[in-house]
């Protein structure tokens, strides 16, 4: 079949630049197209305040025009560093919008910083004379390349399709949308406002006109592609998605198993496999050491790893705190974020310093270690759209406690000790008491050593990889060309 031309674009890209797994996805699902033959292209912003001078970057254009809204340009630079020898990266920047910007995110002026980007990656499309058949665009950062080869673009490029992924609905322009009046939202229609109307541009919901315009929408599981349907999950966008279903797709992510590998990770005390999974307990007892906590291979050590806040549950760990500290267990956590659920594990772990240890900062080199040194991986999010954790988890051989929610769903099957089926435990109300009661559950049936083992070695040996998904979405390319556009 005909090989595709397919450019995606990220606001970050790892290992150039990463704060989530946005910039995991926007590396690994490039290299798995590239594997299966396909010209792939990569574009992200250069933001000029981070060091990248171990990425061997080559500036290969100086002067590239992007038109702004009032007629004016800004020029634009473009760098070009590699993902692998076959797999370019060109970052696009420039002095007044990401040049004396402080990081990624969180700038007042966000939403015209990533205008300003999507219409560079269209010129710099054209400027390096790519032609690709697709344009893959990633979260609402890149919302605006739908919407504008819509409106004005389309005569550069009338056999381009667009495919925009929801990583994460809850995130849809620079602001939080349910912080905006509903008599001022974004309908996604109206025309742009005045290039220096700021705070008409803050309100413009990159995200809505993406859905509106793109020919092909996915999102990051085939569960959550069902949850934004609904106003629950929809983030009050359920109604436009649900016009749009017939081009909706869920697609899970995979994981990148040159990355993720217990047998050759460096951050470990020690590297293990299936054939000498013994060798996972000295991570084990490292965390144990480290931590402060009593060494022992029969208490079962609960890790995780994920950003403190409502959305990863930790509302509902803290309800059960002082029941789930008295069960016979050690419990390890690892991420910042929010300052009052981080305030709340001090108190906590103070009061039971022989049970209960936090690193309350996030950093990505001690990540694995924690997924390596843990028996139970615990991941009771409120809502999920994918999840990396459960599948980092499986992979290092730490049994899964999840919330049946999004990508949990269709990555977790529930553990049925008397049939041998399953990969976790699951429980399926967002209740703190439920939660409580199937870490309970996980816990006794840790005591059964032969059966645990065999649980372990079920998830290892699952694979996750992306070979699948990106299969899947290749699929997906075609069908977008096959169909009239929109």
């Amino acid at each position: 079949m005909k090989r595709l031309s397919v450019v995606h674009v990220s606001s970050e890209v790892s290992p150039f630049t990463k704060t989530g797994g946005l910039g995991d996805v926007a590396r690994s699902l490039p290299r798995a197209l590239c594997d299966l033959g396909h010209d792939i292209n990569v574009f992200t912003p250069y933001y000029a305040k981070l060091d990248y001078s171990a990425h061997n970057l080559e500036e290969i254009v100086s002067d590239l025009e992007v038109a702004l809204p009032n007629g004016e340009s800004v020029t634009a630079k473009i760098w070009r560093g590699w993902l692998q020898p076959n797999l370019p990266v060109y970052l696009i920047g420039d002095d007044d919008y990401f040049g004396r910007r402080r990081g990624i995110y969180g700038d007042h002026e966000d939403n015209q910083r990533f205008y300003v980007f999507d219409v560079a990656v269209l010129a710099a499309i054209d400027r390096l004379g790519l032609g690709p058949d697709i344009i893959h665009c990633h979260d609402w950062h890149t919302g605006f390349i739908p919407y504008l080869l819509r409106n004005g673009y389309h005569s550069k490029y009338p056999n381009t399709r667009t495919v925009f992924t929801i990583h994460n609905l809850s995130f849809q322009f620079g602001h939080n949308w349910w912080e905006v009046s509903p008599d001022y939202r974004d309908n996604g229609r109206g025309a742009l406002p005045d290039w220096w109307d700021v705070e008409a541009w803050e309100k413009l919901n990159f995200a809505k006109r993406a859905i509106m315009a793109a020919d092909i929408i996915t999102t990051v599981s085939e569960q959550y592609a069902d949850e934004i349907l609904t106003k629950d999950f929809g983030e009050d966008l359920h109604r436009l998605l649900i016009n749009r279903r017939g081009h909706l797709f869920g697609i899970v992510n995979g994981l990148d198993y040159q990355d993720y590998n217990p047998a050759t990770d460096p951050g470990l005390a020690a590297n293990y496999d299936l054939e000498h999974l013994e060798r996972k307990g000295e991570n084990k007892r490292y965390l144990q050491r480290h931590y402060g906590l009593p060494e022992s291979s029969r208490t079962p050590l609960v890790g995780m790893v994920a950003r403190l806040s409502e959305q990863k549950g930790f509302d509902l760990i803290l309800e059960i705190i002082d029941s789930l500290l008295r069960l016979d267990l050690q419990l390890v956590i690892f991420g910042g974020g929010d300052a009052h659920y981080a305030q709340a594990i001090r108190r906590a772990s103070r009061r039971y310093r022989a049970r209960f240890a936090a690193h309350l900062e996030f950093d990505v080199e001690h990540a694995t270690l924690h997924y390596a040194g843990s028996d139970i991986f615990l991941m009771p999010s409120r809502f999920e759209p994918c999840g990396l954790g459960q599948l980092i988890s499986l992979r290092y051989g730490s049994v899964p406690v999840v919330h049946a929610t999004g990508g949990l769903v269709d990555t977790i099957e529930d553990y049925n000790p008397r049939t041998g089926r399953g990969n976790g435990f699951v429980f399926k109300a967002y209740d703190s008491r439920d939660l409580l009661m199937t870490i309970t559950r996980a816990v006794e049936n840790f005591k059964y050593q032969d059966a645990w083992r065999a649980l372990m070695e079920r998830g290892m040996r699952q694979s996750f990889s992306w070979a699948v998904p990106a299969k899947k979405y290749v699929a997906v390319y075609r069908k977008s060309l096959r169909q009239p556009l929109i």
